[in-house]
Order: C-alpha cells, then structure tokens, then sequence
C-alpha cells in the first residue's frame, strides 16, 4: 500500500472516530496512530487530510447535502459520511491532486472499510463534487 492510501486511510479513521466518539480529531489521530504510522510522511499527510476536513466540517457537509439528494448526512453510514468529508476536502482544498485519484481512492478505501454498494453511492456524490473545483477554476 503507498504512503498516500495510507495516510487517507488514517485520516478517515481518525474522522470516523471523531465523529463517532465525540473526540477532537487531534485525539483520534493520537489514539488511531497508536501503533505508529509507515514514516513521519505518511502521518504529516493524514494529519493535514483529517485537521483539514474537520476544521472544514461544516462547509464540507453542505456540499455534500447539496449533492445527496434524499439523502441527509444523519442517515449515511458513519464511514460513508466521513470518507465524503475526506475526499471533498481533497478534492475542493487540493487542486494539485488529480480529481481522478482522489475518487479512485475514495472508491477503494470504501471497499475495505464500506461496502461495494457504498463505494457506487461515493462515487455518485463524489461526481458531482468534482464539478465544484472545476467551477471554482482548479485543475481537474
């Protein structure tokens, strides 16, 4: 596994955890490293990822709210739920990562964490959140 699937797969742990275990994300990346990340490389990114998404938290679920028709944040899967803050975090606050990459790993990390039908349903509102950087004039 490469140091960038790594640190995405952290920093949805770390989201999931905030989330689920009303912690702050600074607390859920300690507890979820635990056992020591692959390189400082790897730790430095899932930190920026997971600090990233949740400082944006608010502004990040009203994208998706916006995409998700008939369906509310509050009745997505907590995995679900935080692996769409992640990948819209990345996609609309890192216009250097290719569009294309960030919903390929979306797609695969909701495949080991999730399921296959979740990973169609990432994929759907990811699409539709990709439009929002192109609009936004980043790098597609």
């Amino acid at each position: 596994m490469g140091r960038r699937r790594q640190g995405r797969e952290t920093a949805l742990q770390a989201l999931y955890l905030s989330d689920t275990g009303r912690m702050s994300v600074a607390e859920a990346i300690i507890i979820v490293t635990a056992g020591g990340p692959a390189d400082e490389k790897t730790l430095v990114f899932a930190r920026e990822l997971a600090e990233g998404a949740y400082a944006r938290r608010a502004d990040l679920d009203a994208h998706i709210q916006d995409v998700a028709q008939n369906w509310s944040l509050e009745r997505m899967a907590a995995v679900d739920r935080n692996l769409l803050r992640l990948a819209s975090f990345e996609l609309l606050h890192h216009p250097q990562t290719p569009v294309r990459v960030v919903i390929d790993e979306a797609i695969e990390i909701a495949k080991s964490f999730s399921s296959a039908e979740s990973s169609k349903f990432i994929n759907g509102i990811l699409d539709k959140i990709k439009d929002r950087r192109a609009a936004d004039g980043a790098p597609g």
